[in-house]
């Protein structure tokens, strides 16, 4: 094969910081079809926060990187990495249109012995019974004889500055023994900790739907055990602290799933699943759990507040944080807003508060109005933190409430427990 060069499609959360990371190897070009999103990546600016703006800086200026919405600047291209989103519909089915949008911008590109890598989350066949025959019918070539494929799935944790995408290890797969090994080296050229070449590309597909599943499960039991030991007026992170003790416990902690991939991930395998007569009820029943657990927080914080006495109706209460987790400006599919449409059922007056996502889209998004940050003479009859941000962790919390029958409580069970009245 000629010398590489890139094009990767979609520069979301984990197209842009991989397209970065090739380009300080060899020629790479990002594509994607949000306009505003480009000009602003080429100003040198990532809303997303993952890729440091001095780092996409010295990637246009230094190494030639580019991102655009013009197919015609990435034509010239030989290996085509998709990196959209695998969203799920309000039936939460598989919802796998970008992915075609994405498969059919490649077939309008791909050259005879090019190959396109997928790194979208999927269930075991997508790759090649989905994606791969719309870049046939678009291109006219043939899979496997004209161009080949291969499948690395990416596993960028949103907000993590310590794994970074050059320290992640990456599993590669490629549709025959010869790509799989040039694929296996594009990666290996760019990474730290190296790759795991799977036999095949349904491996590959497997192996990262099972990681978030896996993850999703385990969670759910940890929020399974807070509501048992909640009830029993058991505090379930001193249970969990006692347990680790223990060597080969694993140590989780109950909370809200959201974000692109716990959260969504594992309804890939379960549709796929019942497909083939199998109905995987461990999985499916620890995601109605996960689901559910805002809609508990909320019920939990109307309890505590009855029981001081508090009025619900006209209560004013204030949230900290929308985004699904803390220190990262990620609002999507986050369980906040559960906890939000629960107390809003009860009481008008709601105030959500949160530094780090976009007001507009989470307006946009979700419908909801937030503040940047807390009013300093407001007082609220109940504080919930749901995200545990830096910046509140160090705010003084009990300063804020209206007096001493108001409720604070704490989602992620940070808070010194002198100041709380009860957590997750």
């Amino acid at each position: 094969m000629k010398e590489i060069e890139i094009a990767v499609i979609g520069l979301g959360y984990v197209g842009l910081p991989l397209a970065r990371l090739f380009s300080t190897k060899v020629r790479t070009v990002g594509f994607d079809m949000n306009k505003d999103r480009v000009e602003s990546l080429m100003s040198g600016h990532d809303a997303t926060l993952e890729v440091e703006d001095s780092l996409l800086q010295e990637a246009i200026q230094k190494n030639g990187f580019k991102c655009t919405t013009d197919l015609e600047d990435i034509r010239d291209c030989n290996f085509y990495v998709v990196a959209v989103p695998t969203p799920v519909d309000e039936n939460n089915r598989p919802d796998l249109k970008p992915l075609w949008g994405a498969s059919e911008t490649v077939g309008k590109v791909i050259s005879k012995g090019d190959i396109v890598v997928y790194e979208s989350t999927v269930y075991p066949g997508v790759t090649e019974e989905e994606c791969l025959p719309m870049v046939e019918r678009v291109s006219g070539l043939k899979f496997n004889v004209d161009f080949y494929a291969g499948y690395s799935p990416e596993r960028i944790n949103p907000g993590d500055k310590q794994h970074t995408v050059e320290k992640i290890k990456k599993v590669t797969s490629g549709s025959t023994p010869e790509i799989a090994d040039i694929v296996d080296g594009v990666y290996n050229s760019v990474l730290i900790n190296g790759t795991h070449k799977a036999p095949s590309i349904k491996v590959a597909e497997a192996s990262k739907i099972i990681e978030n599943s896996q993850r999703d499960v385990n969670i759910a039991f940890m929020n399974e055990l807070a509501k048992i030991f909640n009830a029993m007026g058991i505090d379930t992170h001193d249970v969990i602290e006692a347990a680790a003790s223990k060597w080969n416990f694993i140590k989780l902690s109950p909370g809200l799933v959201g974000g692109h991939c716990i959260s969504v991930d594992p309804y890939y395998l379960i549709q796929k699943a019942q497909v083939y007569g199998v109905l995987p009820r461990v999985m499916s029943n620890a995601r109605r759990l996960n689901d559910g657990m805002g809609e508990y927080v909320a019920q939990q914080v109307i309890k505590l507040m009855n029981k001081k006495g508090v009025l619900v109706k006209d209560a004013h209460i204030l949230l900290l944080g929308i985004t699904f987790k803390e220190n990262c400006p990620d609002i999507r599919n986050t369980k906040v807003v559960d906890i939000y449409h629960t107390l809003k059922e009860y009481t008008a007056n709601m105030t959500v508060c949160d530094p780090w996502a976009d007001a507009d889209a989470v307006k946009h998004e979700y419908g909801i109005d937030i503040v940047k940050e807390v009013i300093n003479d407001e007082k609220y009859d109940a504080v919930v933190l749901c995200v545990a941000h830096h910046i509140f962790l160090n705010m003084d919390i009990r300063s804020m409430l209206r007096d001493e029958t108001s409720v604070v409580y704490d989602v992620k069970g940070t808070l010194d427990r002198t100041v709380i009245d009860g957590r997750l």
